[in-house]
């Protein structure tokens, strides 16, 4: 099937040459995501520069059932961006559009396509921040980070993105304008239509503007890596720095010993901050207001852990290019292409579960593999976990084999298949495991509300 005729003549009635991207430059591109080299399968790209372009498209796309699959920054890792040829790609890239920063109230308002480092970077320029961070903060897109949810490495302090939105601006499915720019915290009048476009990756309307919550900037900020002998032991630790640090810590990061030796192996050994071979490594931070102050309670807090042997060997950052070099670690996931064809995992779990589940796991793959890598690291104070699992071949059966290994143990201990990445195409054969009968057919149900006919990023989520 291709792109149906009447739709490209209809939009190139409205949308200047521009807003059209065709032949070379829409296969020489990837349909994104980490694990992926898959070129792009549709034959147009239009990239509409305005709320009213998107409900225009749409209106044109819903009339005709043309199927429309909408594209961010393409770092998606659930394979959400797949098209087909007979599939329209319409891409937020040129709304990118940093609209006002209203430092008394503490707002950002912007197009969707802003890259969440821009945001980032217009926060700190105000002395304020956006508390959303995660590794693609150069590339993914803030209507991308909202249609997924995404979560990143402060969700302990500061919440998933849903926590950071004030107001949207979202087209249905119809070409509908449903703008709901609230600027405030309290705002209780009615239901929060908001909630219906986020972390629904596109499947109920195309977000294309929003109203962001900042936070005034921490003056200080203390970064260290500590070095764990057993699981036990480092819920011990959160407990000890989390309730010292008295609300003030922004991250707590775990790697697994295969991790750090996964992306330290080729450094020399006396370049390393912590010793290899030490069985869980975590990168803890906090955020203050007296750098002097807070160092030395933050370096206090590690030594009473230190002596009650709860850690076995910390290294605290001393300068901003040190604590970069940390999270550098931390950040490096892909250092795992050293293993060949990998499966990457976004899951999620209670805290004392993970243990043993990460247990079951291997116990799970050994019964298909004598020979696998099988890297664990994560957000591990806010349940998440990633998982990194490389068998040799990325064949259909294998693939099948891997996810089964990872995802069956989550369904007996209340689990879910996806913490902060989404369901996309990847996911949704295991959706059962982690929402009822019933959740999944009310959520069926608001799809076929919003989008009656199926045109929006048809395909996902179930």
């Amino acid at each position: 099937m291709a792109l149906k005729k009447k739709v490209l003549e209809d939009l190139q009635v409205f949308l200047p040459k521009k807003a059209f991207l065709v032949d070379e430059q829409v296969s020489n591109r990837k349909a994104g995501g980490l694990h992926t080299e898959e070129a792009i399968q549709a034959e147009i790209i239009v990239r509409p520069e305005s709320t009213e372009e998107v409900s225009k498209i749409l209106s044109v796309c819903n009339q005709a059932g043309q199927p429309v699959i909408v594209h961010g920054g393409l770092t998606g890792l659930v394979y959400g961006t797949r098209t087909s040829p007979d599939q329209l790609i319409l891409s937020l890239e040129r709304m990118n559009n940093i609209e006002e920063i209203d430092p008394i109230g503490r707002t950002l308002t912007c197009q969707s396509g802003v890259t969440l480092q821009n945001i980032q970077e217009k926060a700190e320029s105000e002395n304020m921040i956006f508390p959303l961070d995660l590794g693609a903060r150069g590339s993914c897109s803030i209507g991308g980070n909202i249609s997924t949810n995404a979560g990143g490495n402060r969700v302990i302090r500061y919440g998933m993105t849903r926590d950071s939105v004030l107001g949207i601006e979202a087209v249905t499915s119809d070409g509908t304008i449903l703008s709901s720019m609230n600027r405030m915290i309290k705002n209780n009048a009615g239901y929060d239509l908001k909630q219906l476009f986020i972390g629904t990756e596109g499947t109920l309307g195309i977000v294309t503007r929003c109203v962001l919550r900042l936070r005034e900037a921490p003056i200080s900020q203390n970064t260290a890596l500590v070095g764990i002998e057993n699981f036990p032991s480092i819920i011990t630790f959160l407990k000890h720095i989390d309730s010292g640090l008295g609300g003030n810590m922004s991250a707590f990061e775990v790697m697994w010993k295969e991790f750090y030796e996964m992306v330290t192996n080729s450094l020399d050994e006396k370049s390393l901050p912590l010793k290899k071979n030490i069985p869980y490594y975590v990168l803890v931070e906090s955020m203050g207001s007296d750098q002097v102050k807070d160092e030395e309670h933050f370096e206090s807090l590690l030594q009473k852990a230190l002596e009650d042997s709860v850690i076995v060997d910390a290294v605290l950052a001393k300068s901003e290019k040190e604590r970069k070099a940390l999270w550098a670690f931390r950040d490096d996931v892909e250092k795992q292409a050293q293993y060949g064809p990998t499966v990457m995992f976004d899951v999620s779990l209670p805290i004392n579960e993970m243990e043993e589940y990460v247990s079951k796991v291997d116990l799970n793959l050994q019964k298909y593999w004598k020979d696998f890598h099988h890297i664990v690291w994560g957000h591990l104070a806010d349940g998440n976990l990633h998982l990194v699992v490389g068998t040799g071949d990325l064949e259909s059966d294998t693939i099948k084999k891997i996810e089964n290994s990872v995802y069956e143990p989550l369904e007996f201990i209340g689990g879910s298949i996806s913490a902060e990445h989404g369901i996309g195409l990847e996911k949704k054969p295991y959706l059962h495991l982690s929402r009822s009968e019933a959740e999944i057919n009310y959520m069926k149900a608001l799809k076929d509300t919003f989008d009656p006919k199926g045109i929006l990023n048809p395909g996902l989520i179930f």
